[in-house]
């Protein structure tokens, strides 16, 4: 997403609201009251994140009169930074007043399932209407055999490079370990095109890195228990070590400041070679063709491919951002709010949406890997396709539940490297990362 630059001031005050939500505000998130359920009204306020494809939004927002006229009710439809969203929903539960729909990303179910209305009519209904959800779906959003959100798409994600800056340095291909990344990185940093990636506290970027990089190398945060708590191992050493040294060969450090907009921008600007992300720096680049050209001068998208994330000793895995929608229990309208939620689905009106994404999101359900968008879409995003097929969710190789997002929304993992990068001993790094861990799933 092509949003406002964020300073490092700005920055700080919204990681410092996130990690404010994380340290006080989870417990009367999970102790909030039950609201009495009231009589239907005429008005509905829904809130999502600021999408990545702004073409998107554009296209919900012209939705909305048809949705209104439909339910015969005035649904208002608000969208904001995605690392606002957490304190956004804190807030509305405390007070007992908010939107009556948000959107929820990865397991935030668990982490809110007390102030959320059960949604297992709808769930159960679109499941069976269109083959089935894909695996990460049931952990996410059931919670004691019920749904507390509503799946609705997954964002997949691969690495954005530079096809032609790979094969300067002797890579027709992307790496498809850490190692030869790092060799690649290295080559391309002493050429001044450093591979691009944030440490940052923010929602997508970071967690979607850290986490397969520690699975990669066969660290967990736990064991299939989720009890007890298992980051201090030689996999994570292992882990951290090797980014420690592939940090300062083959990455532009001040990423360690940068949000989810960052890395978008520099990789435009031609001053990353790659960088994990979704599939919007290549959708945006070939919609502003125009505009966002390479250092010859040339459309930049023609030089962009897609690969999935190295692989380590351990393996190859993958973390994607999940999307869902919950109806509050403070709502004075969550029955329409339930209405809403059953227009927002039907297959006319969500594929509108999914046909605008090009890929960056894929369905929540099986049925939608069957698009005919799918067979119009250039070769670099077609692999987004069967994305949400492998993706784990965050507490492996324990349960996903509520502790795992209280790890998550701290973002200790994400710090774990952060510090070690900064100069503290891999070791170190490791022991704070299950210290922090320990509170929350041990204390």
């Amino acid at each position: 997403m092509e949003s406002k630059q964020v300073n490092r001031r700005q920055f700080l005050k919204v990681s410092g609201a996130t990690a404010a939500v994380a340290a006080t505000g989870i417990e009367g998130i999970l102790a909030a009251r039950q609201a009495p359920a009231y009589a239907q009204g005429t008005k509905l306020h829904w809130v999502r994140w600021v999408d990545f494809i702004p073409e998107s939004d554009v296209e919900l927002k012209r939705q909305m009169p048809e949705a209104s006229k439909a339910l015969g009710a005035e649904v208002t439809f608000e969208t904001i930074n995605a690392n606002d969203l957490q304190p956004r929903i804190t807030a509305a539960i405390q007070s007992g007043s908010g939107a009556d729909i948000f959107n929820f990303q990865y397991n935030w179910a668990h982490l809110y399932q007390n102030a959320v209305v059960d949604v297992s009519d709808l769930a159960s209904a679109l499941g069976k209407a269109e083959g089935g959800f894909y695996e990460v779906w049931a952990p996410s959003c059931e919670v004691n055999g019920k749904w507390l959100s509503v799946p609705h798409s997954i964002v997949g994600n691969a690495v954005a490079y530079r096809k032609s800056w790979l094969k300067e340095v002797g890579f027709d291909k992307f790496p498809k370990t850490f190692e030869e990344l790092r060799k690649a990185g290295a080559a391309l940093k002493k050429k001044g095109k450093p591979l691009g990636q944030t440490l940052g506290h923010t929602f997508g970027d970071a967690p979607t890195f850290s986490y397969p990089l520690t699975w990669a190398y066969g660290g967990a945060e736990t064991d299939k228990s989720g009890k007890k708590v298992v980051l201090n191992s030689k996999g994570t050493v292992d882990a951290v070590k090797f980014m420690q040294a592939a940090w300062k060969e083959a990455y532009d450090e001040g990423g360690l400041a940068w949000d989810d907009t960052n890395n978008n921008r520099a990789f435009h600007a031609g001053e990353i070679s790659a960088t994990l992300n979704g599939a919007s720096i290549y959708i945006v680049a070939k919609r502003q063709k125009d505009k966002i050209k390479d250092d010859k001068g040339e459309p930049l998208w023609q030089d962009i491919d897609h690969a999935p994330l190295p692989a380590g000793p351990a393996g190859g895995f993958l973390l994607f951002l999940n999307q869902s929608h919950a109806v509050m229990k403070y709502g004075k309208n969550q029955k329409l709010a339930k209405d809403f939620l059953t227009w927002l689905h039907k297959t006319e009106n969500y594929g509108k949406w999914f046909t605008t994404q090009e890929g960056y999101s894929v369905g929540a359900t099986h049925k939608w890997e069957n698009d005919p968008m799918w067979g119009k879409l250039d070769e670099p995003l077609k692999m987004f396709r069967t994305a949400a097929r492998n993706t784990r969710l965050f507490g492996y190789a324990g349960p996903s539940t509520a502790k795992a997002t209280e790890a998550f929304t701290k973002y200790i993992v994400t710090d774990m490297y952060a510090k070690a990068v900064q100069g503290m001993k891999a070791e170190d790094a490791v022991k704070w990362a299950e210290g922090e861990l320990k509170k929350i799933y041990e204390g």
